[in-house]
């Protein structure tokens, strides 16, 4: 009976999970807001969410980025190549440069078309961190794996837009990097729920916007047991 219990305890130890957490926006004032909280690994950015911010993406001054990011307590913020692939090693270069001279890890996001394939081989060579992004397949997964892809990034809400089944892509996308050093960072995440169904498939990593994480850390019910604790000690005062 011992060893039996033993042996369980070993394997729901084995199975425990921690998911990283990833805070998804260019906005300096939401990270401002949210990093304090202590919940996240480090940011994600793109060129998209830099214009939703008011940015211009090729005028950033990425040593601000950084340096912002590493005080707020970011381990890693991830940004993305643009423009003509010829220039994205040059340009991941000068990132992974910054980001050693401030302090925190650089992440270069390449997008998994093969213009930027074929370039990845040579930012890898680089030596910093990697991701592969806007992942639609789980076939992409294949790719991630041999390219020795730090991360990968499915847009999963995207995928449910197109009628795609998300969660069994991503289940299918962990099981094909789990040998390696691959982590899936899943990202287009539409709703705290979402959030809890990809814990649930046991990924490493997810990036969210600062509406979701609000509906992650507001429950109504709980705010209520809280102000009724308050309200039960300010009477006795």
């Amino acid at each position: 009976m011992l060893a039996s219990n033993l042996t369980r305890t070993k394997f729901l130890v084995q199975q425990r999970h921690n998911m990283k957490l990833y805070l998804d926006t260019a906005n300096t004032s939401e990270w401002d807001k949210l990093l304090p909280l202590g919940l996240f690994e480090g940011i994600t950015t793109n060129p998209l969410l830099a214009h939703r911010a008011g940015l211009n993406y090729a005028e950033i001054d990425w040593h601000a980025m950084y340096a912002r990011a590493c005080d707020l307590g970011a381990k890693e913020l991830h940004v993305q190549v643009y423009g003509d692939p010829n220039s994205y090693a040059d340009w991941a270069k000068r990132i992974y440069e910054i980001s050693h001279n401030v302090g925190i890890d650089a992440v270069i996001k390449v997008p998994l078309v093969e213009p930027a394939l074929r370039i990845f081989p040579t930012i890898k060579a680089l030596g910093g961190k990697t991701l592969l992004t806007a992942c639609y397949d789980s076939k992409q997964a294949l790719i991630a794996h041999a390219l020795g892809a730090d991360y990968l990034a499915p847009y999963l809400g995207r995928m449910r837009d197109q009628g795609l089944n998300d969660l069994e892509q991503l289940a299918t996308m962990n099981k094909l990097t789990q040998s390696g050093p691959c982590s899936v960072l899943a990202a287009s995440i539409r709703s705290a729920a979402h959030l809890v169904e990809i814990g649930l498939q046991g990924t490493d990593c997810a990036t969210f916007s600062p509406n979701v994480v609000r509906e992650l850390i507001i429950e109504d019910s709980s705010t209520s047991a809280w102000q009724e604790f308050e309200n039960t000690i300010a009477a006795l005062t």
